[in-house]
């Protein structure tokens, strides 16, 4: 009888595993985005539609929405890419524009602190070397805030633009949205 218990009990806790290693796995969704899916937008099916119905509908509601909006979200994503290379490019130009600046301020605060020195002391050297050093500090100074100045109007002018990107693609959406509505179907965005 002991026998029976202990075995019994030996069966009743493999069970579990037994059933698990007999259950179906899960169907694993495929690689492959749906239309929707790569813009971000969640589409449910509400009359059942078959996945192929679906891609088709995307596909008519996706050339309504460019027709109706003017807007292309897979241009718009390149145009977005461009303006952000173009952004970056203005703000290295920017702060290129300081080298150098020191140098031609030197230049010039040594001519006129020579002149300036000629006049007061007869020393022309002397003048020419303070001339110079004031000169490129000030040359320095003037070239950081027009970097600086160069800098955030680039940086504005690139967020205006990704501003205006992101209102042309959530305009789409909103077309993308209403016809697949039209067409049965719940979407989320």
């Amino acid at each position: 009888m002991r026998t029976l218990f202990v075995s019994l009990i030996a069966a009743a806790i493999a069970m579990p595993s037994l059933v698990e290693g007999q259950t179906q796995p899960v169907s694993q969704p495929t690689s492959q985005k749906s239309l929707a899916a790569t813009m971000n937008v969640y589409v449910f099916p509400n009359d059942g539609q078959k996945p192929e119905q679906q891609s088709k509908d995307e596909g008519e509601c996706y050339n309504w929405a460019v027709q109706n909006t003017g807007t292309d979200p897979f241009q718009l994503s390149k145009q977005s890419e461009q303006l952000k290379q173009q952004t970056d490019q203005a703000k290295k130009d920017a702060q290129q524009a300081t080298k150098g600046a020191g140098a031609k301020g030197a230049v010039g605060g040594a001519a006129a602190g020579a002149l300036i020195g000629e006049v007061a002391s007869d020393d022309a050297g002397k003048g020419a070397a303070y001339g110079a050093a004031a000169g490129a500090l000030i040359a320095r100074r003037r070239a950081q805030e027009a970097s600086a100045q160069a800098t955030q109007q680039a940086e504005a002018q690139g967020q205006q633009a990704q501003q205006a990107t992101q209102e042309q693609l959530t305009n789409f959406k909103k077309a993308f949205s209403v016809c697949l509505e039209a067409k049965k179907y719940m979407v989320k965005y």
